[in-house]
């Protein structure tokens, strides 16, 4: 049956997709209630940030359960699914897929067993950068890939690897030799963990429960359940939770840096991310495009869903009226059934429809929060002209995408952007706007109230926070090709022997393959 991407965005062209979400991730630790029921409905809040795979794990003190499958969480999930997993610990995710594809291998959380009889679960949002280097660590253990492809699947294999520690020391052991953003919520028998990359790349949040806790990506979620925030899980922090109650451990020293498209597209805007209210910063960053790119017009639209904030506040410090331009089709999203290329060349149309009305005779400011391959924008300006529009200003709320991310977003590759191939006068061109502006590095900053040096911004002006990992070592396939890799070992000076997925396979000592729902 067609499947809906259930998308806050406007992802238009499914052949060249927009940036793609980050996961979102869950967990709770609360004997009685329902956890199943409370991770359903905390990671259907969290369904924005990925729409391949949901999944959740349970354990009820004596054994794990996972539960997951293709698909979005209303459509992996029923009532009688949820009604036999019981117990009083789980964690869940949603998934895109930012290392490894979209299989049902892939899918989270992964589970292993240790030789001990400990089983361990895990879910990930974020994504490593050292993972052919955390495969070679594995190569001589007796631990099964079960054909994941995913750095999530190493992190439970080396959770899983110290028979003789628990997992808390075990964790404490692995987390310092991860390099890359990760925000990890992974469990045991009887026990929910959280634990946060030293530079909290990804958001991690912590609620409480009247009987409980919570540990969730945004705190939509931990509204969603009735939670109350307490505060965020600390850069470089480990949490453990159980009947001796919360237990922090730091494990590195934190050194902020916030991922700055969470406030720009990923996040809900009901979410708050270090104590700024999400919603609040769209406004403020569409006041400061207004203040850094007017124009004289007659209408500000936003194209749905995550334009629109800005451009609110780009027509309150304007001055220049705010309406509807655009209509979006919420039912419609990734279908298995292919149009023909007649159909294919109108199926922006499928999504959004310009109110015409609206727009006929106007000229329009059109807020988006960025342009990746243009293709979108190039869309929607032809549509709106088509529509009567006599002009169409493009308005962007935020700077030039110029850099892939390698922490957790799904960008195109560099060759693919448009800003890293054209100058401003060359990309509004392309799209066919009338004029084309964006807001600054400076003004997007200001919006936040972060300081600079607390955020991440290697998509716009390519300072990496945490160290790459040499081109051919890194990569959403990195480990279904790294049999075809060759590393050179620090201090060698020949190749050392590739390591393969398959070759992990094949040294199998314990098998935790979960049945396929």
């Amino acid at each position: 049956m067609p499947r809906g991407d259930g998308r806050l965005n406007h992802n238009l062209d499914s052949e060249q997709p927009g940036p793609q979400d980050a996961c979102g991730v869950f967990g709770v630790w609360a004997p009685k209630e329902e956890v199943a029921k409370l991770t359903y409905f905390g990671l259907y809040a969290l369904q924005h940030r990925g729409q391949e795979a949901a999944g959740m794990a349970v354990s009820d003190g004596s054994g794990v359960v996972v539960y997951k499958d293709v698909g979005l969480v209303a459509q992996v999930f029923d009532e009688p699914t949820l009604a036999s997993l019981r117990g009083q610990v789980a964690i869940g995710h949603t998934r895109y897929s930012t290392t490894g594809g979209s299989t049902w291998e892939n899918a989270q959380p992964t589970i292993r067993s240790s030789s001990s009889g400990t089983t361990i679960a895990l879910a990930h949002n974020g994504n490593l950068v050292n993972t052919a280097e955390l495969t070679r660590e594995l190569a001589g253990t007796s631990l099964d890939s079960d054909g994941a492809t995913s750095d999530t699947a190493l992190v439970t294999m080396l959770l899983a690897s110290h028979p003789d520690l628990s997992v808390e020391a075990a964790a404490l052991e692995v987390l310092p030799k991860l390099r890359g953003a990760f925000s990890f919520v992974f469990m045991d028998e009887t026990t929910l963990y959280a634990a946060r990359d030293p530079h909290g790349v990804r958001p991690l949040v912590l609620g409480r429960l009247e009987r409980g806790w919570v540990v969730a990506s945004e705190t939509a979620a931990l509204d969603i359940v009735g939670a109350s925030v307490v505060r965020e899980v600390e850069p470089g922090e480990l949490l453990a939770i159980d009947v001796e109650g919360l237990r922090s451990f730091r494990f590195a020293t934190p050194e902020p840096k916030g991922c700055i498209f969470e406030y720009v597209y990923i996040a809900r805007p009901d979410a708050t991310i270090a104590g700024r209210n999400v919603y609040a910063t769209r406004v403020e960053i569409g006041r400061r495009l207004a203040e850094e790119h007017p124009v004289d017009a007659d209408l500000v639209i936003g194209v749905p869903e995550s334009g629109i904030p800005a451009a609110i506040g780009y027509a309150e410090a304007s001055g220049i009226p705010y309406g509807s331009g655009l209509m979006k089709n919420p039912y419609v999203g990734r279908t298995f059934i292919q149009p023909s290329q007649t159909l294919r060349q109108l199926g922006i149309r499928l999504k959004l429809n310009p109110l015409r009305e609206n727009v006929r005779g106007k000229r329009l400011v059109v807020v988006d929060d960025s342009i990746v391959r243009g293709n979108t924008q190039r869309a929607i300006v032809r549509m709106l002209r088509e529509a009567g529009a006599l002009e169409v200003h493009v308005r962007i709320s935020s700077p030039p995408v110029n850099w892939p991310c390698f922490y957790g977003i799904d960008f195109a590759t560099r060759a693919e952007l448009l800003a890293n191939g054209l100058d401003n006068e060359g990309i509004r061109r392309s799209i066919g706007a009338d004029t084309l502006g964006y807001v600054s590095v400076d003004g997007l900053i200001a919006a936040t109230e972060q300081p600079k040096s607390r955020l991440c911004r290697a998509c716009f002006d390519g300072e990496y926070p945490i160290d790459l990992p040499a081109e051919n070592l890194i990569g959403k396939h990195v480990l279904e090709g790294v049999g075809r890799r060759v590393a050179v070992k620090p201090g060698a000076g020949k190749p050392a022997e590739p390591v393969s997925t398959a070759a992990l396979a094949a040294s199998l000592g314990v098998s935790t393959t979960p049945n396929r729902p």
